[in-house]
């Protein structure tokens, strides 16, 4: 990515996260942590990446914040729209809901299904000859699901792509790590296994993100983006109590001061 245009997407990433934050903390809910893990992948996507014939499937529903502060930082979405998030009513609900923004054409709000989606649609484009690439990003939580592997066999058996699957692995999930939880010891030998094309990133290096993506203009591959829970918060990082916690205002304030900083 030349440096003039990574520059201006670091800041745009500074500056969503601290939007991200103040969302957040506006609506009273948690899932900041997870949320913040996932932002620059995100950000990566929609500013460099996705064009018109594009699809992107959100399978962490959770992360819903992030995307919504994602589309709001390319303008398809406004501040009053922000304030709306997780209200009664909202559009902008926890989990993202399709039928008003054809960046998010189904509902993901059960995790675990989100592959499936994305694997339906590329393989949709394949047989009609579409144009376009499909994106899908994956919580690590969410390789504990059977329907994921389910979706890796069909994806390998069809020979689908293009396709581009991000695996934020943050390593921690509602209620403990994810090998604490159920110990999948996940590596890149498990999705090759598959036949798939497989390899690990940093899920927060803006140039490893843009170079995965420039490197999947065909078949299907997955890359293992390792992240951190809580990203730029020191006192969120890697902490499992902030898949959940909704900021106290003292926290809220520290928040933006550290981010700020960044």
């Amino acid at each position: 990515m030349q440096r003039e245009k990574m520059e201006k997407l670091k800041e745009a990433i500074k500056k969503t996260r601290k939007r991200l934050i103040d969302m957040h903390f506006d609506s009273g809910v948690g899932h900041i942590g997870g949320n913040l893990s996932a932002l620059d992948i995100l950000m990566v996507l929609f500013h460099t990446v996705l064009e018109a014939e594009d699809a992107f499937i959100l399978s962490k529903g959770h992360a819903a914040g992030a995307l919504y502060a994602t589309l709001w930082s390319i303008g398809r979405l406004k501040d009053e729209d922000l304030l709306q998030f997780h209200r009664d009513d909202t559009k902008l609900s926890g989990h993202p809901a399709p039928d008003f923004l054809p960046e998010i054409p189904f509902s993901t709000g059960s995790l675990g299904h989100g592959l499936s989606l994305a694997a339906g649609i590329a393989l949709g484009k394949t047989l009609q000859k579409q144009p376009g690439r499909v994106f899908c990003l994956l919580s690590d939580g969410e390789l504990q699901e059977g329907s994921t592997w389910e979706a890796l066999i069909f994806i390998a058996h069809h020979l689908i792509g293009p396709l581009t699957v991000f695996i934020d692995v943050n390593g921690l999930q509602a209620f403990g790590t994810t090998q604490e939880v159920s110990g999948l010891q996940l590596t890149v030998e498990k999705f090759r296994d598959f036949g798939l094309e497989a390899e690990e990133i940093d899920g927060h290096d803006v140039n490893a993100i843009s170079a995965a993506c420039r490197r999947s203009n065909s078949g299907a591959r997955i890359y293992l983006a390792h992240t951190c829970k809580g990203c730029g918060v020191s006192f969120m990082e890697n902490q499992m109590a902030w898949h959940y916690l909704p900021m106290t205002e003292e926290q809220y304030r520290q928040a933006l001061k550290e981010l700020e900083s960044i």
